[in-house]
């Protein structure tokens, strides 16, 4: 499972957890969802701190390959191949 899958999914089970714990209350479900909404962005900065930052770095992988890819085509297309 890629780390930025695995960390979507933490970010939606925080979030699904927050909304479970503010869904007695008697508020508007919308205000409910809201709190739930903050709470999960709050909580998973800390909860999900080490897959945040793997799914970073594998981001920052891929964009870096992807690059190199880039200009490595753009050398071959200039007529500079090695």
């Amino acid at each position: 499972m890629s780390p930025a899958f695995k960390y979507g999914l933490g970010r939606l089970g925080v979030f699904a957890v927050c909304a479970a714990i503010v869904w007695p209350f008697t508020l508007n479900p919308l205000v409910k969802l809201m709190i739930a909404l903050l709470a999960s962005m709050i909580l998973s900065i800390f909860v999900l701190k080490k897959w945040r930052d793997q799914a970073s770095e594998a981001i920052g992988g891929a964009v870096a390959k992807r690059r190199e890819e880039k200009e490595r085509m753009r050398a071959a297309l200039a007529g500079d191949d090695d």
